[in-house]
């Protein structure tokens, strides 16, 4: 079991940063970016406090039999609302990131857009449900409307941008897993 990107998965499943994780149990933001990446693991105590601060228990922790569901419904998302970037990402698979894809789908209002996306490795396919959104790839812009697909390197930053007057919802797919 990956017991580092279980932690991230609860961790962002609760809207916590790792500074804020951090913080309510007295850690640095480091210790925590490294129990996250099995660099570190944390003393018996500072995991059950780590378990208590993310809303679970040993038993559920270890419970290997939510790793076997397939289906996923609506009450298995995880939603994160950014009211300052007028966007909500709904993780659509719980656990994602012990996967080699985590899919999303983000809704942008009008006038939003999708968090800034420094390169890094991997690639990045997304389907447009809904409206209309420009891509940019690395500075360049690509105009994506309903029914329209795009897929790219992840190697240079990259954001959508919502420019129309209705809600653009994107399917929208990362591998590794990055959001």
């Amino acid at each position: 079991m990956d017991i580092g990107s279980k932690i991230k998965q609860l961790r962002l499943e609760n809207g916590l940063t790792q500074q804020e994780l951090a913080n309510r149990l007295e850690l640095t933001k480091g210790y925590i970016s490294q129990i996250e990446r099995n660099i570190s693991s944390p003393s018996m105590e500072t995991f059950f406090s780590l378990l208590d601060v993310l809303g679970t228990n040993p038993g559920d922790f270890f419970d290997t039999n939510l790793d076997d569901q397939v289906v996923h419904g609506k009450e298995d998302f995880f939603i994160q609302e950014n009211e300052a970037l007028k966007h909500v990402i709904s993780w659509i698979v719980p656990n994602a990131l012990k996967y080699e894809m985590e899919p999303i789908i983000i809704e942008i209002e009008p006038g939003g857009q999708s968090s800034f996306d420094n390169p890094h490795a991997g690639e990045e396919f997304g389907y447009l449900l809904e409206g209309e959104i420009i891509l940019v790839l690395n500075k360049k812009r690509y105009i994506i409307k309903k029914g329209e697909s795009f897929y790219y390197l992840a190697n240079k930053e990259h954001y959508l941008i919502n420019a129309s007057d209705k809600v653009a919802k994107v399917l929208w797919v990362s591998t590794p897993p990055m959001f």
